[in-house]
């Protein structure tokens, strides 16, 4: 798969996977982003334009999506909106993308007979209770909690049906939070950081219990190239990097890298419905396709983060203020 169209590819995690392809592939990729505010152009104008195309555009375009996919080898979907505070307040914009453009995607590849992997997250398997011994697995039942989480979950099932009923030749992945760089503002390590290096305390929903399963973007970029290579079609995959930490912990830790007191950090009100501990077993991923992940010790992966937002503050600076009026509105 000599040509790749990437959606989504000037978000986050997106934009982590097209900078991952082009330093360990000799891959061509295409970017399909409609540039709503998460994507950013900025994340991408590093890369080399004789590999990387950029095409500014709706997943949900149908036009625009047969063209793109008919001249691909294999689609990587990353595209959603992905931010669950804005789907409990907005929930519209969820059902367009990761529903809508997640079947407009599905009909193109099967109409072109292409590879496709769909990528995911564990949201769509609710939460665990923080003493709960378990980890959620590829057959773990879907349990969403919130539009962000149920539209993705929607968007797999979709996936799955496609292969079933129309043989579209595709995988899927479901993965814990990530973090590293080229992350928007809004979220909870890069919000944390900024607002250290811009001398604004950090803020902690509730009493910080709730845990997540972090994991750097360059390994998750990784773990989505083997799936893409080597994974079985039909098949799920979860990807993860035992990196269980309650937001607390991760709070007082970035605050103690930065030289700062670990307790100074304000407690905020609560995010509605916000699920309590996400927890990954990536076994089925090391054992059938031998995938490993770089950043094993969380602290080191967190340490490189924060020099990159420390070094590239004109990348993120831009919607700083208006993120924490946001937040401001919200108690939050």
């Amino acid at each position: 798969m000599s040509r790749l169209l990437v959606t989504g590819g000037a978000g986050f995690i997106g934009s982590n996977f097209v900078h991952h392809v082009v330093e360990h592939t000799d891959h061509h990729v295409t970017v399909l982003d409609k540039l709503t505010y998460a994507g950013n152009r900025a994340s991408l104008a590093a890369l080399p334009s004789s590999r990387v195309r950029f095409v500014e555009g709706d997943i949900a375009d149908a036009g625009l999506v047969d063209g793109l996919v008919a001249a691909a080898d294999g689609v990587v979907h990353y595209a959603a909106e992905t931010h669950n505070d804005n789907s409990l307040n907005y929930p519209q914009p969820f059902l367009q993308s990761n529903v809508i453009g997640t079947f407009t995607l599905l009909e193109a590849v099967r109409k072109h007979g292409k590879r496709f992997h769909h990528v995911s997250t564990d949201e769509v398997y609710g939460d665990l209770e923080l003493d709960d011994p378990d980890r959620f697995t590829e057959s773990s039942p879907y349990n969403p909690s919130s539009p962000y989480s149920s539209t993705k979950a929607a968007s797999d099932m979709l996936v799955r049906a496609w292969v079933r009923s129309y043989g579209v030749a595709a995988t899927i992945s479901n993965c814990s939070n990530n973090y590293g760089p080229y992350q928007h503002v809004e979220k909870f390590i890069p919000r944390q950081i900024t607002n250290i290096l811009w001398g604004i305390r950090p803020k902690l929903y509730g009493e910080g219990r709730n845990v997540r399963d972090w994991i750097h973007a360059d390994d998750h970029s990784s773990a989505v190239l083997r799936i893409l290579e080597h994974g079985r079609i039909g098949e799920t995959y979860l990807i993860g990097a035992d990196g269980e930490k309650d937001n607390k912990t991760v709070v007082e830790l970035i605050l103690t890298m930065m030289g700062q007191d670990a307790d100074a950090y304000d407690n905020v009100t609560d995010r509605n419905g916000h699920d309590m501990r996400y927890a990954i077993d990536a076994t089925k991923l090391s054992t059938d396709l031998g995938w490993r992940p770089r950043f094993r010790d969380f602290e080191r992966g967190l340490a490189v983060t924060i020099d990159w937002y420390r070094d590239h503050e004109q990348w993120w600076a831009p919607a700083k203020d208006a993120t924490e009026a946001f937040y401001a509105q919200l108690g939050q």
